[in-house]
């Protein structure tokens, strides 16, 4: 089984760039500490200081989908409203 590439892009609201920075910034570590977590990257646009992309790889599926359950996670999509104007997610695999 191919390992399992996501590329997450996320868009501040207007004003909520340092706050969303933070908030991305704070998933950094405890993901990278999850099993199955090869790779997890923020970046930061350079156009856009509002604009920012996860590129993460895992071992497979079913552990990215777990990690999608993590308390870290769970607390981030219950503060997303407030600072994410769009988002987008890409799942795959390398070729």
């Amino acid at each position: 089984m191919a390992a399992l590439t996501v590329i997450a892009k996320l868009k501040a609201k207007g004003g909520r760039e340092e706050d969303l920075a933070a908030l991305c910034g704070s998933l950094v570590g405890p993901t990278r500490a999850e099993k199955g977590c090869l790779t997890y990257d923020l970046h930061r646009s350079h156009d856009d200081p509002g604009l920012f992309m996860f590129t993460e790889s895992w071992e497979s599926r079913p552990l990215w989908e777990e990690h999608m359950k993590s308390p870290h996670l769970v607390a981030f999509g219950e503060k997303q409203d407030d600072v994410i104007e769009a988002w987008d997610l890409f799942t795959g695999e390398k070729l």
